[in-house]
């Protein structure tokens, strides 16, 4: 069965720009109602303005006080379709080379803002019918990646999540799933993953239309045989996705260290 046949309501974070105004753009497009929700509070309020059926808000995903906000701002009868957990952040280069606050940074905003968007969004997706949580992850959860340690682990920790949360509110009729693009050409790619190795040996195939056209997708897949709740975007992560699950792990490590070299 279809699991979504008519518009229903969405929230997504980091929705200022890149991958989160894809994907908010996307489903206002169909009629969706919107929140867009991020720590610019000017940039949502931009695109939100004279759309009746979006709904623009500061949140800073590393408060849950701001979490309950948002929500019961958005969600004013206690229900919610989807919630995207999109907002992130990245810092490249050497290990040492950045300090503990850049990487405690990534850490509170890509694992801990979905750990604080999972647990205060879960009532408000229990109560819509088919509720779904969509994480945004990355090809970087594959294999740790050198200059992209700890934002790799960051992502690992979100397909991690993604599969237990799957499998344990399965009975509640939630579905968890996660997005997993290679690079993608948003300012966090193009700004601050300037000079990877890996970039410059696999080039940016992706834009964010491509990872909002892939959330479409998700939210109204058909149910089928039991799957792996990761969804792939683009051809290139599909392949490599699959090179990685099948190589054997030394194989891996050769792979990755040669393209962040």
């Amino acid at each position: 069965m279809i699991m979504r046949t008519r518009p229903g309501s969405i929230l997504v974070t980091g929705a200022g720009r890149g991958i989160g105004r894809s994907i908010a753009e996307r489903f206002l497009a169909a009629g969706w109602r919107v929140g867009l929700f991020d720590v610019d509070e000017a940039a949502v309020a931009g695109a939100a303005a004279g759309r009746p059926d979006a709904v623009p808000g500061l949140l800073d995903v590393r408060d849950p006080a701001q979490w309950v906000s948002a929500l019961e701002r958005f969600c004013p009868d206690g229900t919610l379709d989807v919630l995207v957990n999109n907002a992130g952040v990245l810092a490249s280069g050497p290990f040492t080379g950045i300090d503990a606050a850049g990487h405690r940074r990534q850490v509170d905003v890509n694992v801990g803002g979905v750990v604080n968007g999972a647990l205060a969004g879960h009532p408000y997706l229990r109560r819509a019918r088919h509720g779904m949580l969509l994480n945004l992850c990355s090809a970087s959860a594959l294999y740790g990646q050198p200059t992209l340690a700890t934002y790799g682990a960051t992502k690992a920790a979100v397909k991690s999540l993604t599969e237990a949360l799957d499998l344990e509110w399965r009975a509640e009729g939630l579905r968890v799933r996660s997005l997993v693009p290679l690079f993608v050409d948003t300012e966090m790619v193009t700004r601050d993953g300037q000079g990877m190795a890996s970039v410059a040996n696999l080039g940016v195939r992706l834009v964010p239309a491509d990872v909002a056209e892939a959330a479409w997708r998700v939210v109204h897949e058909r149910t089928r045989l039991p799957r792996s709740p990761h969804r792939t975007v683009g051809r290139q992560t599909r392949v490599l996705a699959v090179a990685s699950s099948v190589s054997p792990d030394w194989l891996n490590r050769l792979v990755v260290g040669r393209l962040g070299s």
